[in-house]
């Protein structure tokens, strides 16, 4: 009781509900800007964060998460193209119930749907991570080594539809991560003789490099840009009250969808996206009246925007329990800790309560400003389309080579940046997973170095499978391979199945 009292102290303080404000609002800014994914909002908000306390900085970016999860509704609603892949099942219905004379509607439902999803993945995220972390603190090397080997599994459904792209991407990333000194017994690694090299690449540029640098390149080589415009004259209020009578109405709909994305986004490498589509598809399948889908009705909005918000609570559970992170913004959230000195895993809620608690709290709060801020400002939110993309690049490009300077305050983490930006976009254009490849970056050291430990501890080898625990997380690694060689064979199956005249594709 006394650290979570602490925890409300520390992040009811006015500076940070300011940074949460900021976050929400950047967030939704990003969310409904299509092509600017919420990835991207979090990375370029990540070397703010070095300057503040870890609390503060995670607040912020925690908001920009929330807010931009919520953004993609926006112009998916209103213009019918998803802000964000996350929003993709939105349009299903959203922009059908916007074309039927009901804008405000499905706005409304759409953000209500996104807060009651976020509240019910925040609740499981508080009642499930400090339960799993005090399983998890039992762990010895031998665990934390098997542990990680699952967490890498997840490389292998991170391949976008092709499976051996996914490990390519896993393994170059792993690779990249051993550059540098050796952390067991001080060899240098593929330095060639670089000073600069001896500590590796900085996390930061790389991963900004990666997500953020990547996109910008993607969008600055487009040669035209579809111009998204909408009715400035339509009506986009709708009566709090109507709202919650409908949500009510499918109130079914909503905790089953938002347990759905919650699930889904415990699952490391699945994310929000998968739990968007996969939740519309389980209330379609679910309804009394499946052909209503796709033509404008409430289930189809609530079922995606409850699923992809409360996925993000899932994606905490083992970022914070178990140190695997279960998104690519998690993946950020967890480098901003380690930044700090702070290793998330199952120590975490016992060497930083307040800290905890404070993140947990972060998290409803975010969910609070989004409403409230969302429910003002969206006619604001959608004219930041208008703003041309050739004055928005310049600027993000800008915050991205000063964020990752400001690190260690040398030049050649700004090489890193556009080195590893240009990595991205090549991989981009191949196809090979980019959260794969960051994965690879942020866990395959930690593989390293505790299969290292285990066996200089005891070289026997049967100890991985003999312990209990160690055994059981290699038994989940090889059924999460085989799923997802599995789901890959279907895949390919499908892409090779006949056309519409029933004439086998060659």
């Amino acid at each position: 009781m006394d650290n979570l009292l602490l925890g409300i102290q520390a992040i009811l303080q006015w500076d940070t509900l300011l940074l949460m404000m900021i976050g929400v609002i950047a967030g939704i800014v990003f969310g409904c800007i299509p092509g600017f994914t919420i990835t991207m909002a979090v990375a370029l908000t990540l070397p703010f964060s070095f300057g503040l306390e870890p609390l503060a900085g995670i607040s912020l970016m925690m908001g920009v998460w929330l807010g931009g999860a919520s953004g993609g509704l926006i112009s998916a609603c209103l213009l019918g193209i998803p802000g964000t892949p996350s929003a993709m099942a939105t349009t299903f219905d959203g922009y059908p119930m916007v074309k039927n004379g009901e804008p405000g509607k499905a706005l409304a439902i759409g953000l209500w749907s996104s807060f009651i999803g976020s509240i019910i993945g925040g609740v499981i995220l508080v009642l499930a991570a400090p339960l799993l972390s005090t399983w998890a603190i039992k762990f010895g090397a031998w665990e934390f080594f098997s542990l990680m080997v699952f967490g890498l599994s997840a490389i292998a459904s991170l391949g976008e539809g092709n499976l051996i792209k996914g490990l390519i991407a896993g393994l170059v990333g792993m690779f990249i991560g051993t550059i540098g000194t050796d952390p067991i017994m001080g060899v240098e690694r593929f330095t060639f003789g670089s000073v600069e090299m001896l500590s590796g690449f900085a996390f930061l540029p790389v991963l900004i490099g990666i997500f953020a640098f990547s996109q910008l390149l993607s969008e600055a080589k487009k040669e035209k840009k579809e111009k998204l415009e909408f009715n400035q004259n339509i009506s986009l209020s709708y009566p709090v009250s109507k709202t919650l009578k409908n949500m009510f109405s499918s109130w079914v709909n909503v905790i089953r969808s938002s347990f759905v994305g919650t699930f889904i986004g415990a699952l490391p490498g699945a994310g929000s996206s998968i739990a968007n589509i996969l939740s519309y598809d389980i209330a379609k399948k679910m309804s009394r009246n499946p052909g209503k889908f796709g033509k404008g009705t409430q289930d189809g909005i609530i079922a995606a925007e409850s699923a992809n918000n409360s996925s993000e609570g899932g994606a905490l559970i083992p970022t914070l329990a178990l140190g695997i992170p279960g998104s690519a913004v998690t993946v950020m959230m967890m480098g901003a800790l380690l930044v700090h000195g702070i290793q998330p895993g199952p120590y975490f809620f016992v060497s930083e309560p307040v800290l905890a608690y404070g993140i947990f709290l972060s998290f409803f709060i975010s969910a609070i400003f989004m409403l409230i801020i969302q429910s003002f400002g969206i006619k604001f939110f959608l004219r930041i389309n208008d703003v041309p993309m050739h004055y928005l690049i310049p600027v993000v490009i800008i915050l991205c080579a000063l964020g990752s300077f400001a690190i260690n305050n040398r030049v050649f983490d700004i090489w890193v940046l556009l080195l590893f930006g240009i990595v991205g976009y090549l991989m981009k254009l191949g196809n090979f997973s980019l959260p794969a490849f960051i994965l690879g970056v942020i866990l395959g050291p930690l593989t390293e170095e505790n299969l290292r430990i285990a066996i200089t501890t005891n070289s026997d080898l049967t100890l991985f499978i003999t312990r209990p625990i160690s055994g059981v997380l290699l038994l989940l690694t090889v059924l999460s391979i085989l799923y997802a060689i599995i789901t890959d064979i279907r895949y390919n199956k499908r892409i090779q199945t006949t056309d519409s005249t029933g004439v086998p594709r060659t």
